[in-house]
């Protein structure tokens, strides 16, 4: 199955406001929450208090912001899912070490980007789809949202996909590629470091957000947007002075 999760170790520090950071090799990451995790994250907090010790090896999955232009590093940041205190040697800490992640997707590049990416989509089940047809086009595409993890693998079996517009529409497909990966903070992206299964031409059955649903989306949100902006602006009418006018004496123009 599509799947991005790995293990970091970094000092992780709260701000006043209630957010986090993790610190690893001197380079700062957002380290955040969802719902499904707040425990885990409550419990990350305790754990630092009690111990003092803000060193923590984190279990996390990576989220990756591309920006339109190809030349401009991605954002970084990493969800919680939780911290191992080494109590447990089975699971993910078994098989992956420090700053490792498991990453299953589709090896490809992206338009945005100039390394090749392993693309994590959503995976299929009847419930998602269940939820996603009833859903708005916006909801549509923040939950089906792809993450595109860039990653450096000379030499590899197969080669990264590239979709070339100009060609002809039949030019195959991306590959399924399921590899373990180091994360390299001075680079900001994963090196390869070993395969964890044989390529596969086929990939696993995954959600994707329709072209429709993506231009409804980005259209509701400029919506949004824009009423925001409007109501941020004070009416005119709110203004009105409490001076009364001066009138100004009327000069009277003389023709030649």
């Amino acid at each position: 199955m599509f799947q991005a999760v790995g293990i970091i170790v970094g000092q992780v520090n709260f701000t006043e406001d209630g957010k986090a950071t993790v610190t690893i090799a001197r380079k700062e990451y957002p380290l955040f929450y969802t719902r499904p995790h707040y425990l885990a994250y409550t419990g990350l907090q305790k754990e630092i208090e009690k111990t003092n010790n803000n060193t923590q090896r984190l279990i996390v999955y990576p989220r990756i912001t591309h920006f339109p232009s190809r030349y401009k590093q991605a954002f970084i940041s990493f969800q919680l899912v939780g911290f191992d205190k080494g109590l447990d040697p089975k699971g993910i800490s078994e098989y992956l070490k420090d700053n490792e992640f498991k990453l299953c997707g589709l090896w490809q590049f992206i338009p945005v980007c100039r390394t090749p990416c392993v693309s994590i989509f959503r995976n299929f089940n009847k419930e998602r789809l269940d939820y996603i047809k009833q859903a708005e086009p916006a909801t549509k595409a923040k939950f089906m949202k792809a993450a595109h993890i860039p990653l450096l693998w000379r030499d590899g079996p197969v080669r990264p996909f590239r979709f070339n517009p100009k060609a002809d529409k039949d030019q195959g497909r991306p590959s399924f590629i399921s590899v373990k990966a180091r994360f390299m903070p001075s680079r900001d992206t994963w090196g390869f470091v070993e395969e964890l299964a044989e390529h596969r031409e086929k990939a696993p059955k995954f959600l994707k957000v329709s072209k429709e649903d993506k231009a409804l989306a980005q259209k509701s949100s400029k919506k949004d947007l824009g009423a925001g902006q409007k109501s941020s602006a004070s009416p005119k009418k709110e203004f009105k002075s409490s001076k009364k006018p001066v009138k100004k004496p009327v000069k009277k123009v003389v023709n030649d």
